[in-house]
């Protein structure tokens, strides 16, 4: 008789596995990954490898020592003790962060415009008080640039009404003001001493948004060519809400991490962050399984170092404000040891 194996669903939850289950799972996640991604399942080794990672019944389980990676953060110091400054020095010595990120609550680069000077400010008192690399990050929030907040039509409104080609160019528009926006912020922080931005979750708008995020890169790396700059994702695959965009000859609409490390190294990124998203209804195991699978291919083509999103309900992480130590040490470890990222 099996003994059972406790283990995390995507949300969260406790449940008890047997190991043939738990190997049934693995096999299902990676064949739903390549199915999807059109790429090649995991090996009978790296499956092996996988079922006795998560057929451990320790509280908490590492890599070897010698094999660890670069851990950098989006969103580190909010305020929860003492300043948001105070905070990131936690991070970088209580946490082990090897960078750490300045960033505020309203996460978009649209709404970082109005508070640059305090932004900048707080950036020149980070520079001031941490020994890691400390960069600035927000999201290009495409969606902000749409009206009754923002600028341009919404397109979200004109694409049901049949009107495509005036939903194009209201994409299209918002892309030109976002990237303005970003650049805005980015000549700031420089000024400031920031050794890096980030553009998190790029591309949540769609191809769009992925695009104004490809174009800010590029203007920064030609400003500030020694400058870090880090791109991750919203998900696993950019939606085509516009459709027709494209970066250097590449349609943007469709791509998967391969082709997204692809363009984001040629715009000028020097990390690449993609995400998978989590199903909540699949142990941990499985939705593992399904994100390094989607991911693998990147990590031995890209040209740059690839940083996982293994946050909150991204690669394989549960879906839950405070996701266990058991499940989150497991899947860093499977991604390190399989998926062979350079970060998490």
């Amino acid at each position: 008789m099996e003994q059972d194996i406790r283990t995390r669903l995507g949300d969260g939850s406790l449940v008890a596995m047997t190991p043939s289950q738990i190997r049934a799972d693995l096999e299902e996640g990676t064949e739903a990954g390549a199915k999807r991604s059109k790429l090649p399942p995991l090996g009978e080794d790296e499956l092996a490898h996988l079922h006795d990672i998560f057929c451990s019944n320790a509280r908490f389980s590492a890599v070897d020592i010698g094999d660890e990676v670069v851990l950098s953060f989006d969103g580190s110091g909010n305020a929860d003790i003492g300043s948001r400054v105070e905070e990131m020095t936690v991070y970088q010595n209580h946490h082990g962060a090897d960078m750490t990120e300045l960033w505020n609550i309203d996460y978009s680069y649209k709404a970082i415009k109005t508070i640059l000077s305090y932004e900048s400010n707080l950036m020149k008192s980070c520079q001031m008080n941490l020994v890691a690399p400390c960069q600035y990050g927000a999201m290009p929030d495409l969606g902000r640039y749409s009206q009754p907040d923002g600028p341009v039509p919404n397109w979200s409104e004109l694409m049901p009404l049949g009107k495509i080609a005036e939903a194009r160019a209201a994409q299209e528009e918002a892309a030109e003001h976002a990237t303005r926006d970003m650049l805005f912020v980015a000549d700031a922080m420089a000024e400031a001493g920031a050794d890096g931005m980030d553009f998190d979750t790029a591309g949540a708008a769609g191809d769009g948004d992925f695009l104004a995020t490809l174009n800010a890169v590029a203007e920064i790396r030609r400003r500030y060519p020694d400058m870090s700059i880090e791109v991750g994702m919203a998900s696993e695959f950019v939606l085509g809400m516009h459709g027709e965009l494209d970066y250097q000859g590449h349609r943007l609409a469709g791509m998967w991490p391969h082709d997204q490390a692809r363009v984001a190294a040629a715009a000028g990124a020097t990390i690449f962050g993609p995400a998978v998203n989590v199903n909540t209804r699949k142990s941990v195991a499985w939705n593992v399984a399904r994100a390094i699978t989607i991911v693998k291919k990147c990590c031995e083509e890209s040209t740059i170092p690839v940083h996982m999103n293994v946050g909150m309900g991204v690669g394989g992480v549960p879906m839950t404000p405070f996701p266990p130590a058991d499940a989150v040490s497991r899947v860093a470890v499977a991604c390190r040891e399989i998926g062979r990222l350079d970060g998490l």
